[in-house]
């Protein structure tokens, strides 16, 4: 049944291939900038990406403001001011991200401070603080998870306060993501299964939420088809196989619109949660939590997950499924992809395989159920059912 109404935005230039990145000074001549400020982390250019990434500006004329690659993995307000002294320094005028989630949320964090002239990253903090477009702002992923790259949110920690600030605005999303299947090559096979799997409950949690739409769903299956055909492969024996990075990079962007647009649910709550308790990577919260949130929503969503077995499963499995218990069977098909990328890379399919102590289960879920993502999950969720999704998400 369609809604009777909805909203979707989605005014990110996308620019994907082999070689995309080639594209990057022309498309920053197209916004009419010519001193970009490049943010990266250590490993990208440890990595060697970063002189992959200057190596296309060569014969473009144009001129890189300034490098900063030294955000860290959970990046701050204090580092987000520090990068802001350098823009300011150099007459940047714009913004390059060039890394994963950190990298991205942190570029975003500098934009607004940039762009408002302002100090304090706080005042700007929560949903549509934002009332003016900021400074281009181009996003080339170096993982295929987040979907930062085309999403309105950021996130940043400050530290002196100790809170995690969310900031939600259209005004956040990038001017252009660039996916180039060079720049995930390097990724180790658990960062590989860890982001992709982030993507993927970004996809799946998008199909079934509240604010779920039509357009919205159209990009969640394309995301869901893409990562189940290529994730093996991708932490396997092609992992170095730029066609296989290409489709993963995709389904992360595709999955990005797709949560953007309709939002996501209680296994991001539970994720979140994790992550601040027990400081668990958040691509392996999501595997942990995905199968035990879908199973929660099933008295409210069981229709939804069903018609996930097709992109999930395929056609055969699908067809020769009774429409009764497709919906199991999506779940079912789930845990076995989950089994397959264990096998192969080691991703924690359990809280007790990431090392999570059962001592730490009531402080995560009376965290978890403070947390905004509940609020368009199809179920509601108190301490008790937190604490029973946990119990489950243990063994």
């Amino acid at each position: 049944m369609l809604p009777s109404y909805y909203e979707f935005h989605n005014p990110v230039k996308i620019v994907s291939g082999n070689k995309a990145l080639d594209n990057l000074p022309s498309e920053l001549e197209l916004l009419g900038v010519s001193r970009p400020m490049v943010i990266t982390d250590r490993g990208v250019s440890d990595a060697g990406l970063v002189k992959l990434f200057t190596s296309c500006f060569n014969s473009s004329g144009m001129t890189i403001g300034a490098i900063f690659d030294d955000v860290p993995p959970d990046s701050s307000s204090a580092v987000v001011a520090r990068i802001t002294g350098i823009f300011r320094r150099n007459q940047c005028d714009s913004l390059v991200a060039l890394g994963g989630g950190s990298v991205i949320d942190t570029a975003k964090g500098v934009n607004i401070l940039v762009s408002e002239d302002a100090d304090d990253l706080l005042a700007f903090s929560g949903a549509d603080r934002l009332k003016k477009p900021l400074k281009p702002l181009v996003v080339i992923p170096t993982t295929s998870g987040t979907g930062s790259e085309v999403t309105v949110v950021a996130v940043v920690t400050d530290l002196d306060r100790n809170l995690k600030m969310p900031f939600a605005s259209k005004y956040l999303l990038p001017d252009i993501a660039i996916l180039d299947p060079r720049l995930t090559l390097t990724l180790p096979p658990m960062i590989t299964a860890a982001t992709a799997m982030d993507a993927m409950c970004h996809a799946v949690e998008s199909f079934i939420c509240l604010q779920k739409n039509p357009l919205s769903d159209a990009y969640a299956v394309a995301a869901i088809e893409l990562i189940r055909k290529n994730v093996i492969r991708a932490v396997g024996e092609d992992h170095g196989k730029e066609e296989i990075r290409l489709a993963m990079a995709n389904a992360s962007t595709m999955a990005g619109i797709a949560f953007s647009n309709s939002m996501v649910g209680i296994v991001h709550a539970l994720g979140h949660a994790a992550g601040a308790v027990c400081h668990m990577p958040h691509g392996t919260a999501m595997n942990i939590f995905l199968p035990p949130g879908l199973e929660y929503n099933m008295k409210k969503s069981r229709d939804n997950i069903a018609r996930l077995l097709l992109p999930m499963a395929g056609a055969d499995i699908y067809s020769r499924t009774p429409e009764s218990r497709r919906a199991e069977e999506m779940i079912h098909q789930l845990r076995a992809l989950r089994s397959a990328i264990h096998d192969i890379c080691g991703l924690p399919m359990t809280l007790k395989q990431a090392g999570v102590t059962k001592d730490k289960l009531t402080e995560i879920a009376h965290v978890a159920v403070d947390d905004p993502s509940t609020v368009m999950n199809p179920r509601d969720m108190d301490v008790k059912d937190a604490l029973n999704i946990l119990e489950r998400a243990y063994q």
